[in-house]
């Protein structure tokens, strides 16, 4: 009988590598047919929980054991499968979730820094569909780990899934359910029609086995570059600010007495600058591999990444290895075929050490070189800059982290202000954490001095706003950014543009990319600190009056208290 072996995708790598191996063994014994090919079996036998829910499978006679058997008794195993096999029906494909009667309805958001963005677009998630009467239960995906994480109760009762992540999260535990994908941003801004879109365009979600290309034609929404470039600097930014706040740190007991061996200062220098700043580009191009790859393609974008760092390529060749080294693994996993006792080998072996060799060659013989004279270049321009360049710099960077407020153009500025701390520049971080710490609190200004004008609640919202803004989380603005973009938007822009082009101006620099005001508690984190609290200040001030000048009464004035 031709017999096709399958593990179950949610078990661990060594053990379904195991239980393949020995059941290959017993089939040679008890005369049955391995085959490679789904449409060429007769009989298919699982090692696991479940068959994958794949319509391949209808018709075919199916039997699904448990592995630890398949492992110890695999002649055992392949007997039962022979007599105990039923015939499949696979899953009827979702059909669009009913729009009436209660749901329940289950959610995942994630965001590249797992800050901000994670948390609101939750809190939207369940405003909404607590509003229309469903029952919800929404997993933050944040920086410290998963939160309200969903049981595995929580996901069989599920009418829906609904997945708001700007990055690859893992999603296994949802397999067979009804899935909807979207972002932080759509799920933030535009909860109602994307709760509508999500009944309506809802597909049955099967986890890609390990190792195995995407079926054609099913592309993941939202993949492409820019998710899997955010997926790199979300994995990235821990070292960096770790790594800025020790290189702080040891500038306290004096600017070169880091280079006095065997102090204090030196042990922090080496811990920032000589460890977490040197794994800086190498994580970042391990899991951009990791985004487009999986797990195959983490080895050599790491790989990728340290040629970047020892050729002097930086974050530029950083970002060219991990995109080099996740498309080589893909290609690999996709267009490789091996014979069904070597297939369990592509994975650990095979697509490891191929893409790491592509990617080390390409690294070290093509794109080290004349990457890291463009890194060079880009360098002694930055550190050079005259004063009305550097203004001019502030200015973009300050009008780009106010445009858009975490979306897309946010973030590109502070990916490139992130990157710069690797090549010791820290001024553009300074005027881009500084420029986004504007709107959140000159919409907090803006309540207080026309106070009149907002509705209470927006009131309440503007104290929030506040207490945001402090902390460097730009997305505060975005209640007031949706109601009035028209005024909020370009009073923003403007007084982001002034705090950045003052924070150049006046030299300021910055060791850690976040943490708003609160950095200021690690001494030597920003300098100077006095002038870039009047450059925040000064933005804040521009765009908390004007906005309060331009906003129009929503209310009578004598209705507000």
């Amino acid at each position: 009988m031709k017999t096709l072996l399958m593990v179950d995708s949610s078990l661990g790598q060594a053990r379904g590598h195991l239980a393949k191996r020995m059941l290959e063994a017993a089939a040679a014994k008890t005369g049955l047919t391995l085959v490679e090919s789904l449409q060429d079996a007769e009989l298919v036998a699982v090692a696991g929980q479940a068959a994958p829910a794949d319509a391949g499978l209808n018709g075919k006679l199916v039997y699904v054991g448990d592995v630890e058997q398949a492992v110890r008794e695999p002649d055992a195993f392949l007997a039962r499968a022979r007599a105990e096999a039923e015939t499949y029906q696979a899953p009827q494909a979702a059909a669009p979730v009913k729009a009436d009667g209660q749901k329940r309805i289950v959610a995942i958001t994630a965001c590249p820094t797992g800050v901000a963005h994670t948390f609101m677009a939750a809190e939207a998630i369940e405003s909404e569909a607590k509003k229309r009467g469903w029952w919800v239960k929404v997993e933050t995906r944040g920086s410290v780990g998963a939160g309200n994480a969903i049981t595995p109760e929580e996901v069989a009762a599920a009418d829906l899934v609904i997945v708001a992540a700007d990055i690859e999260v893992d999603l296994d535990k949802f397999a067979g359910k009804p899935m909807y994908r979207t972002s932080t941003g759509l799920a933030l801004k535009k909860t109602a029609q994307e709760l509508d879109k999500a009944l309506a365009e809802a597909e049955v979600f099967q986890p890609q086995q390990r190792g195995s290309a995407a079926p054609a034609g099913k592309k993941k929404e939202g993949n492409g570059p820019y998710r899997h470039l955010l997926t790199g600097v979300s994995y990235m930014l821990p070292m960096v600010v770790a790594g800025g706040l020790c290189i702080a740190l040891s500038f306290v007991f004096g600017i070169k007495a880091f280079e006095v061996k065997g102090t204090l200062a030196a042990a922090l220098m080496q811990i920032g600058g000589g460890s977490a700043f040197a794994l800086m580009v190498p994580v970042l191009a391990g899991f951009i591999a990791f985004s487009i790859a999986d797990r195959p393609g983490l080895t050599p974008g790491l790989i990728g990444g340290m040629l970047a760092v020892s050729t002097g390529a930086g974050f530029l060749g950083g970002i060219i290895a991990g995109f080099l080294a996740g498309y080589v693994a893909k290609a690999i996993s996709s267009k490789l075929r091996l014979p069904q006792s070597m297939e369990a080998l592509k994975p650990i072996l095979i697509i490891p050490l191929v893409a790491s060799l592509i990617t080390g060659l390409i690294m070290i013989y093509v794109v080290g070189t004349p990457v890291a004279k463009i890194m060079e270049g880009l360098t002694h321009w930055l550190q050079s800059l005259g004063t009305a360049n550097a203004v001019l710099l502030g200015a973009i960077l300050g009008g780009m982290m106010c445009t858009d407020m975490g979306g897309p153009v946010n973030k590109a500025a502070y990916a490139f202000g992130v990157a710069l701390l690797s090549s010791s520049v820290y001024a553009p971080m300074a005027a881009i954490m500084a420029a986004g710490m504007v709107p959140p609190l000159a919409m907090g200004l803006a309540t207080l001095l026309a106070r009149r004008k907002f509705p209470k609640s927006e009131q309440e919202g503007g104290k929030a706003a506040l207490v945001l803004g402090l902390c460097f989380i730009t997305e505060g603005a975005i209640p007031f950014a949706a109601r009035d973009p028209m005024r909020v938007l370009p009073c923003c822009i403007a007084g982001g543009a002034l705090t950045g082009a003052l924070s150049m101006a006046f030299g300021a620099k910055l060791m850690a990319p976040h943490g708003g005001l609160f950095v200021l508690l690690i001494p030597g984190a920003i300098s100077p600190v006095l002038l870039y609290l009047v450059a925040i200040a000064a933005g804040t001030l521009l765009a908390g009056v004007a906005y309060a000048l331009l906003k129009r009464a929503e209310v009578p004035a004598a209705s507000v208290a």
